[in-house]
C-alpha cells in the first residue's frame, strides 16, 4: 500500500505565522488587550475564535470573539493572501511535485476553517497538489486529537501506520501520535526542535527538502508502523 502523506499548512508549507500573529495582535488590540508578542505566536496555528478568545478574555462565542474573528478574517486576503506564491517556503513546491511523481497520495489537516485554508493553498499555487484538505471545522474535535489525521488518511485510502505527518508544533505531533501515523516536524515553524522532540516528534529537521528526502526513503515498505495509540513502533527507525 502506498504511504499517505499529511500536511499542516501555516510554518510547514507557508511561511505565514509572522504574518498571521500580526494581524492577531492588531485586532486584539482594537479591542482593548495588550499580549505579548510570544502569547500571540503561540496561538498560530491553532482554531482562531479559540485563540482570540484566550487573547481577549472572552468566551469562544461571545459577540466580541465573533466581531474580532471576522475583522481578522476580513484583513487576512489583504494583509497575507496577496503576498501570493511568494509565501511558500523553500523547497515547497518542488518537494510536492517530487512526492506526487512518487505516487504518493497528499493531504492536508489544519486548524483553520475550510474557506481560509482553501484560500490559502490556492494563493500559494499549491491547492491542485493535494487530494483532499480536512480542516477544523469538518470534524468534531480539532488538534490535538486525531480525527483530522484519521480522516484524512481515510479519505486517501492509506492506513494509519504506513502515513506520515509533517508539521511545526506540538499540537501537530500529539494529532499525529494520536491517531498513529508517523512523523516529521520542522523546526523553522512555531515550536522549537526541543519541544518537538520532546513531544515525540520521530524526525525534526530543518529544512523543507529535507522533509522530501526524508519522506520518500521511509515510505519504503521496509520503514515499519506505528500502533494507533502513538507508541510499540515496529520495523526501522532512525
Amino acid at each position: 500500500m502506498t504511504s499517505v502523506f499529511v500536511f499542516d499548512i501555516d510554518g510547514t508549507l507557508a511561511d505565514t505565522p509572522a504574518a498571521i500573529a500580526e494581524l492577531i495582535g492588531d485586532v486584539v488590540r482594537d479591542f482593548g488587550a495588550r499580549p505579548g508578542r510570544r502569547e500571540v505566536l503561540a496561538t498560530v496555528g491553532k482554531p482562531l475564535e479559540a485563540s482570540l478568545a484566550r487573547l481577549l478574555g472572552t468566551g469562544v462565542h461571545d459577540a466580541v470573539t465573533a466581531e474580532a474573528a471576522a475583522r481578522y478574517r476580513s484583513r487576512f486576503a489583504v494583509d497575507v493572501l496577496s503576498r501570493g506564491p511568494e509565501l511558500l517556503l523553500p523547497g515547497v513546491a518542488e518537494g510536492l511535485a517530487r512526492m506526487r511523481a512518487a505516487g504518493h497520495p497528499l493531504g492536508v489537516a489544519t486548524s483553520k476553517i475550510h474557506a481560509s485554508a482553501h484560500a490559502l493553498l490556492d494563493a500559494t499555487g499549491i491547492l491542485d497538489k493535494f487530494d483532499t484538505v480536512v480542516c477544523h471545522d469538518m470534524v468534531e474535535r480539532g488538534k490535538p486529537h486525531p480525527d483530522m489525521a484519521l480522516r484524512v488518511v481515510s479519505e486517501l485510502g492509506g492506513r494509519p501506520s504506513r502515513s506520515w505527518y509533517v508539521g511545526d508544533t506540538v499540537t501537530d505531533v500529539e494529532m499525529a501520535r494520536a491517531a498513529g501515523l508517523w512523523t516529521v516536524a520542522v523546526s523553522y515553524g512555531v515550536d522549537t526542535a526541543e519541544a518537538l522532540t520532546s513531544a515525540g516528534a520521530d524526525h525534526v529537521v530543518a529544512d523543507f527538502a529535507t522533509v522530501t528526502d526524508l519522506l520518500l526513503q521511509k515510505a519504503a515498505p521496509s520503514a515499519g508502523t506505528r500502533t494507533a495509540t502513538g507508541t510499540g513502533l515496529t520495523g526501522v527507525r532512525s
